[in-house]
């Protein structure tokens, strides 16, 4: 049970640093999120340096590479190209490196000793909010202020409720990013919950003869976890770019 809080649990580390006059305390959500971090920019570079000792269309390709190819072709064609349009190719690396970021969080809170810093609201909420601020930034620069807010009164609407849709609208529009952070920490939590449930029958019933079915069910849900936290990551990032497409084109 002592395992399973652990990944639950945020806990300060007694380390605090300094930032613009705020006191940060090292937790171990942080922690975690620097190591995903840490590894998300090594598998990077690491292909980086793979790619370029090869030509731009290098023959035969490794199995690797293929793989590679493949993903950023699946981020590219399924999510940024649809939703953002003509602007897919500049904002294609945000996301592969956004479903990246997302995936090794959760997949650390997997490990042994490890925590899914994702399973911390204060994470998916820092996400989330990247995404409305790159949303909110490329839909000023396109559309222009006014034209950006415009967006948020249907049109032929009666004047005298425009001040009210208004209102409605982007209480919407605040609203899709906040639950866009709740959906990833709710689902990365309600897992480890889970397995301690059934692990904690084992002492509610104060037997071992429980022991092998609680834990073959939490096993069986830890590998479920693995599915899971590549699908959380999909649907984040799916769900970001949709979005970001729906303020860069309002009218689809």
């Amino acid at each position: 049970m002592e395992t399973i809080l652990h990944h639950i649990t945020d806990r300060s580390y007694g380390v605090v640093v300094r930032v613009f006059g705020l006191d940060l305390p090292i937790t171990k959500h942080l922690m975690m999120l620097w190591i995903a971090s840490a590894v998300v920019l090594a598998a990077f570079g690491f292909l980086a340096w793979r790619f370029s000792r090869r030509p731009e269309d290098p023959f035969p390709r490794g199995r690797f590479e293929n793989l590679v190819e493949a993903f950023f072709q699946f981020i590219r064609d399924e999510f940024v190209r649809p939703n953002l349009g003509a602007h897919a190719a500049r904002f294609e690396p945000f996301f592969v490196a956004l479903f990246c970021l997302i995936l090794a969080m959760n997949l650390l809170g997997m490990v042994p000793g490890g925590a899914a810093a994702t399973g911390n609201i204060a994470v998916t909420l820092g996400l989330a909010l990247t995404v409305f601020v790159l949303g909110v930034s490329l839909g000023v620069i396109v559309h222009g202020p006014l034209g950006f807010l415009k967006h948020f009164v249907p049109s032929g609407l009666p004047w005298p409720l425009v001040p009210f849709m208004f209102v409605l609208e982007i209480i919407g529009f605040l609203m899709k990013h906040l639950v866009l952070a709740i959906r990833l920490f709710a689902n990365m939590l309600a897992g480890h919950l889970v397995i301690l449930a059934f692990l904690l029958l084992i002492s509610m019933f104060q037997t071992i003869l429980v022991a092998p079915v609680s834990v073959g069910v939490a096993v069986a849900i830890s590998f479920l976890e693995i599915f899971v936290a590549f699908l959380q990551a999909y649907v984040f990032v799916m769900l970001s770019s949709l979005f970001v497409g729906m303020i860069l084109h309002p009218e689809h």
